[in-house]
């Protein structure tokens, strides 16, 4: 009999993951009942080919013409470094709050909070952004003249009615998230095989053509790059909310690893395909390099499938912006849950709380909250925008920070991977790199470009992202210092870590 082939039954499988759990200092409190296709349906959901494709594909051709496209797999390649990182985090650190609950793990209690808080920020004002986005198609869908108000208006009702069904538990999302990404994930293929295949009105050499857009930058093709390239960033994050499921997850120290590299490579793929097939499909380029056309993937989609596809196209991107509003929504209350546990947010007592579906209730009522205040924003066109560009840095800064806090951990010699994935002499390169690539990517984002900015933009749109990092940094640095979260960190039962109880020691020695 080949004992080393068997697998194991259901029972064990849940007593050994509730096990897991335990070493790692918390109690089993959520419904652990995705797989792995489960897992990878609220990742794929989260990042979203149709939304992130939406997101960048207008910008990056109005800075840097058809050729941006040739930035997507750059992006791909460095979010794969990243993805080496968080492959052996996940296999060994199992456990809903990456950002937060790795680097405590690695680094010692106030690094986390940091690096928690960070993400905290991005991940809750990220729902804000992704109902404000998917509203105004909500409004097309019915051919009504959105205005601020009903598009902030629209999106609270969005967001309250994803809270509801999220409220119901993971095997109601899970649910809807199949169908969703079910047909987003066909569309998108069909679609971008069709315009590809079928459709194409360029030939392939327009994609090294940038049609002067690169005069926006100065007459620079580098500096139109590098806008590209920060621009093509927005559309490579989300994956870690299958991190954000791990609890939820069977077998997640072999499921999570293996769901974020699909999802990152399947979101990948298809948004490369369908940016690709955009451009050779679309019938006046110039006129997206000009600003005259600023949606240019319902242009290329109405304009090769015809007329009637005009609503049918809607109703695919309507589904898609649920399904990511939903996923995303769900993956920052599990990760304000996972914080919340050690006692170290505000009212973490009720932050911390599970309803009888075995939902996070309390943090997803406080994100919700705090997602609708936000959305006041959108009354202004140039506040949103900041709260926007604010997001995208928020997320590559907390993806340096757990990179960085594994790196640290690495060369003192107090974390060697000891998961199901290790990646032996390769893996500190791979980390380096993954560093390199994020504290590029970071300041990248960040900086002021007044391109990526609306014509005569103030100019605290234009530094949005170093203003919101400065103020959840210096809050995050301010809240450490008063309230000293990190002490209840120490003397927590989930802090009884051998590698980071050593690193704490060495410390305070």
């Amino acid at each position: 009999m080949n004992h080393g082939t068997s697998r194991p039954p259901p029972s064990a499988v849940a007593d050994h993951d509730a096990e897991q759990l335990g070493e790692l200092g918390y109690e089993q409190e959520l419904k652990r009942s995705l797989g792995v296709l489960g897992n990878i349906a609220v990742g794929f959901a989260t990042v979203s080919p149709v939304v992130g494709l939406y997101a960048v594909a207008q910008v990056g051709t109005t800075v840097a013409g058809p050729a941006w496209v040739w930035v997507l797999p750059l992006c791909l390649l460095g979010q794969a470094l990243l993805m080496c990182v968080y492959s052996e985090l996940s296999s060994q650190y199992p456990i809903a709050g990456g950002a937060y609950q790795w680097a405590r793990r690695l680094v010692g209690p106030s690094y986390a909070w940091l690096a928690g808080w960070v993400g905290l920020c991005a991940v809750v004002f990220a729902n804000t952004t992704i109902v404000y986005l998917g509203s105004p198609w909500l409004f097309a869908l019915f051919e009504v003249e959105p205005s601020p108000g009903r598009i902030v208006v629209v999106a609270a009702i969005f967001l309250l009615c994803c809270t509801a069904l999220n409220a119901f538990g993971i095997d109601a999302l899970r649910w809807v998230l199949g169908v969703g990404i079910a047909a987003e994930a066909i569309a998108s293929l069909g679609v971008g095989l069709a315009l590809l295949l079928l459709f194409r009105e360029n030939g392939f050499s327009i994609l090294t053509d940038m049609m002067g857009a690169q005069q926006l930058s100065g007459g620079s093709t580098l500096s139109a790059l590098l806008a590209a390239l920060a621009v093509g960033g927005w559309a490579f994050f989300g994956f870690d909310a299958c991190v954000a499921s791990a609890e939820e997850t069977k077998n997640a120290a072999r499921h999570v690893p293996r769901a974020i590299w699909w999802t990152l490579i399947s979101v990948g793929g298809l948004v490369i395909l369908n940016a690709v097939a955009a451009e050779v499909a679309h019938p006046d380029p110039a006129k997206v390099v000009a600003g005259e056309d600023l949606d240019p993937i319902t242009t290329a989609v109405v304009n090769s499938f015809g007329s009637w596809s005009a609503k049918p196209f809607v109703v695919v991107v309507i589904v898609a912006f649920v399904a990511c509003a939903l996923a995303s929504q769900a993956s920052a209350a599990r990760a304000v849950y996972s914080v919340a546990r050690d006692g170290v947010l505000p009212a973490s007592r009720a932050l911390r709380k599970v309803n009888r579906r075995q939902a996070p209730i309390g943090a997803l009522v406080i994100t919700t909250v705090i997602s609708c205040l936000a959305l006041l924003l959108a009354l202004n066109s140039s506040a949103i925008g900041s709260l926007i560009t604010f997001g995208s840095a928020a997320m590559y800064l907390q993806f340096l920070l757990i990179a960085l806090a594994a790196l640290i951990a690495r060369l003192r010699g107090t974390w060697t991977p000891g998961g199901l994935v290790r990646f032996g002499r390769f893996g500190t390169p791979l980390n380096v790199a993954a560093v390199a690539w994020l504290a590029f990517e970071f300041v990248n984002i960040a900086w002021p470009r007044k391109i990526l900015a609306p014509p005569d933009a103030p100019a605290y749109q234009v530094w949005a992202a170093v203003l919101g990092i400065t103020i959840v940094v210096v809050t995050g640095v301010l809240y450490l210092f008063v309230k000293r979260p990190q002490d209840k960190v120490r003397v927590s039962e989930a802090f009884a870590d051998g590698g980071a109880v050593e690193i704490v020691e060495r410390s305070n020695a």
